[in-house]
């Protein structure tokens, strides 16, 4: 079929043109906006998941409930940048917010002390020297100039958000990837929204992570689990995976013949990514509607030759020999959570050998820990790729450390 009318989006983060399957968590964000706007406390949340289930799609769609609300949004993917680099980043936005909310020829005085306190905030020192908002704002002192980035923090958003309020509008700040944040990073944003909240004043912080957030959160403030949600997000079930392919189609005049969306569905396993995946293959190779059994079968091969090449591979090729030895002796294990005294034993290591490569791969957001002791892969179906494309197990030697010579 035409490949110009194809209506699925493989693309990491798109926005499919159906999103099915988080009408629960699109009617929480909403009631949370609504609730803060009306001076009453919400909890947040940070929405956690595999990979390819769908998280950055769904914070894309919070950020447009938000604009639809009039609300400000801060959208920010987290890395691993240190916290003057983060600073800067989260200063630039907040001016930006900043102004949307009250353009300058409109400033009110509490309008202008909120401009004084971005610049604070914005002032970090280096060894470069001093980097700057480019605007012609002087500091308010004794405010976000703390040194300290929690509570620098906490006085940029509230200044921010007692502007809001007073326009009677809110600010949302959006954040993908946030087990990358530092742990003084992820606090201080903790810290920050736990006193706007204690101020009743329109301002949240939404996130978006792989599983092991919810731990790294509570980690960073004791009362994170009184102040967010951890909605864990997972494959869709099997009437809103077969609407995921359906319904896009349906848009441009095709439909599918029930049982081929029955092996679509049993192909992708309901994966929101593998889905758009498999129906952009899909339709490539069908000729006519109604789409067919035999039409999915012929597009398995392609699917998954582009999931290994991209998806999958993209992440194997960041991984060193053993690492890669590590992932591999997991996968042989099977595709569940593995203890890290079996993993080791596959390699014929000791556990507290490999426990540094462990760390490593939970670090780099390969692996995470669903309980203590145990490991499991962040994406979906990885281990049946790293069968395939490290056929055998091979471990590199141990590297002895060299004496060192006597002078």
């Amino acid at each position: 079929m035409d490949s110009v009318h194809n209506p699925y989006t493989p693309n990491a983060g798109a926005s499919p043109d159906i999103i099915v399957g988080r009408e629960e968590q699109t009617k929480a964000f909403t009631a949370l906006l609504r609730r803060l706007a009306r001076g009453r406390t919400h909890q947040s949340m940070i929405i956690t998941g595999l990979r390819g289930v769908g998280k950055t799609v769904l914070l894309n769609e919070f950020g447009d409930i938000a604009r639809s609300e009039r609300w400000e949004v801060l959208e920010l993917e987290a890395s691993k940048h240190d916290d003057t680099r983060f600073r800067q980043t989260m200063a630039s936005l907040l001016k930006a917010a900043l102004l949307r909310l009250s353009p300058r020829v409109k400033w009110t005085e509490r309008a202008r002390r909120a401009a004084a306190v971005v610049t604070s905030f914005a002032l970090s020192v280096d060894r470069q020297g001093t980097w700057s908002l480019a605007w012609d704002v002087e500091p308010e002192e004794g405010y976000a100039d703390h040194g300290d980035l929690g509570l620098d923090l906490t006085d940029v958003l509230l200044a921010i958000g007692e502007i809001a309020k007073e326009r009677e509008r809110g600010v949302a700040i959006l954040i993908d990837e946030v087990q990358f944040l530092s742990t003084r990073q992820l606090e201080a944003l903790i810290q920050a929204v736990h006193k706007t909240v204690q101020r009743k004043l329109p301002v949240t912080f939404v996130g978006a992570g792989l599983p092991q957030i919810a731990e790294l959160a509570g980690d960073a403030k004791s009362y994170a689990e009184r102040l967010f949600q951890f909605p864990k997000i997972v494959s869709l079930d099997d009437a809103d995976a077969r609407d995921a392919l359906a319904e896009p189609a349906a848009g441009e005049g095709v439909s599918y013949e029930a049982d081929a969306l029955d092996r679509a569905v049993e192909i992708t396993r309901g994966y929101p990514y593998f889905l758009q995946e498999l129906g952009y293959e899909v339709w490539e190779i069908a000729e006519s509607s109604p789409i067919t059994r035999v039409d999915v079968e012929m597009a398995k091969e392609g699917y998954e030759a582009k999931l290994d090449s991209s998806f999958f591979r993209v992440r194997l090729d960041r991984s060193t020999p053993l690492q890669t030895a590590y992932m591999r002796a997991m996968a042989e294990l099977g595709p569940e959570a593995q203890k890290a005294s079996d993993v080791a034993r596959i390699m014929g290591r000791e556990s507290t050998q490999l426990g540094p490569t462990r760390a490593e791969l939970i670090d780099m957001g390969l692996l995470y820990t669903p309980e203590h002791g145990y490991a499991a892969f962040t994406v979906p179906d990885f281990d049946r790729f790293i069968l395939r494309a490290v056929p055998t197990l091979s471990v590199p030697e141990v590297q002895k450390r060299r004496k060192k010579k006597m002078a």
